[in-house]
This record gives structure tokens, sequence and C-alpha cells, in this order.
């Protein structure tokens, strides 16, 4: 490898990581909101797996993967034909990913591993649920991780998940005061806005 080469490879997961902390960063302060804005509000320290199981659910309502009911007919279809009135969820790669971010922030900022909510096996066990669930509403087949070569090392880094590459549901984030801003424009499914919704970093 000449030694052009190895330093855009450098440069490339020197960005890749660069993006990933930024994006650690942002769910760590959205997540601190979230405990800010809850009634009644929480602190880090008493946080819980429980409260973080409340986090995830909420964040449904600003997903964009169709999720069909078992009673759909398109349940198990992984190319459905027409529209449907199931819901829109998040896709449990980008709820995956998220965690293994917050997992990491919390101890990062000074928690410890035993301590730590997002590790918690009520959350291990939620997104198992969760992927199990997604796999046999949407006819899909989630396989395992397999371990990669190290030039591709920068994709591990940068927090996508292999269904999140596919679905493209993970939230977003606007550039203007770091507001949590999702593609549904902060709009359940029933048009309306959730309390806690407009959901703003803190100042990073």
């Amino acid at each position: 490898m000449s030694a052009a080469v190895a330093a855009a490879a450098a440069a490339a997961a020197a960005a890749a990581m660069s993006g990933y902390e930024s994006q650690k960063r942002r769910d760590w302060n959205t997540f601190g909101q979230y405990l800010k804005n809850h009634r009644p509000p929480l602190t880090l320290s008493r946080c819980s797996g429980a409260h973080v199981l409340e986090f995830l659910r909420y964040l449904d309502q600003f997903g964009k993967t169709k999720v069909h009911a078992e009673t759909c007919a398109y349940f198990g279809n992984s190319h459905p034909p027409g529209p449907c009135p199931c819901p829109l969820k998040q896709a449990w790669g980008s709820l995956d990913a998220l965690i293994g971010r917050l997992r990491a922030a919390f101890e990062e900022n000074g928690g410890t591993p035993e301590m730590n909510p997002f590790g918690a096996r009520a959350v291990r066990l939620y997104l198992r649920e969760v992927r199990d669930a997604q796999a046999k509403a949407r006819g899909i087949a989630y396989e395992k991780k397999k371990r990669r070569k190290p030039q591709h090392h920068q994709q591990q880094q940068s927090g996508l998940d292999h269904d999140e590459m596919g679905s493209r549901d993970h939230m977003h984030y606007s550039g203007y005061g770091g507001d949590f801003v999702h593609h549904h424009q902060l709009s359940n499914s029933n048009g309306t806005v959730p309390m806690a919704a407009a959901v703003s970093y803190f100042s990073s």
C-alpha cells in the first residue's frame, strides 16, 4: 500500500470516527433532554432500564418503517403491493445502533458498567423482541453480524447497523440549534405533536 493510499484510508477512518462521535454526543444530549422533559423529571442517576424502554417506545412515533400487524394481508410480505393502515415504527437496526452509542456515552460520562441502564437485561430482551417481531412482520431475515476485515472497520464505527443501511429509518438532526428533528415533522400518526416531541440538545 502506497503512502498516499494509506493516508487516504487513515483520513477516511478519522472522518468516520468523527461522525460517529458527533452522533453519539447528539444522542446523549437528546436522551438527557428527554429525561428533563419527563413527568416527573428524572435525573440520570435514577434512570433505569425501564426508562430506557420508555424512551425507545416514545421514538416509535417518529419511525419510517412499516411494521405489519398479524391481521394485515401483507404480514410477512417483504414487498407489499399496496398501502395499508399498519403503523410506522423505528427499525430494529436503528434502535440497536442507538443503544450502542448511548451505552458507550454513559460510561464515557462517568457511569459504571454495572449501573449502565442501556445495558440492562430488559433493554437487551426488548431489542431482541423487536428484531424478531419486525422480521416476521416485514418478511425479512436478520443475520448476525460477521467479523469485518480491517479495511471495513470505518463502516462499523459509523454506528450504522446493517438494517439501518437498508431502511434509513434512523433519527435525523437539524443543523439549527441541534434540534431533534424527524422526517415526520415531529407529528405522530394522529397529526399531533406530543408533549416532549420537540427535543433540543443541551449546549455542547
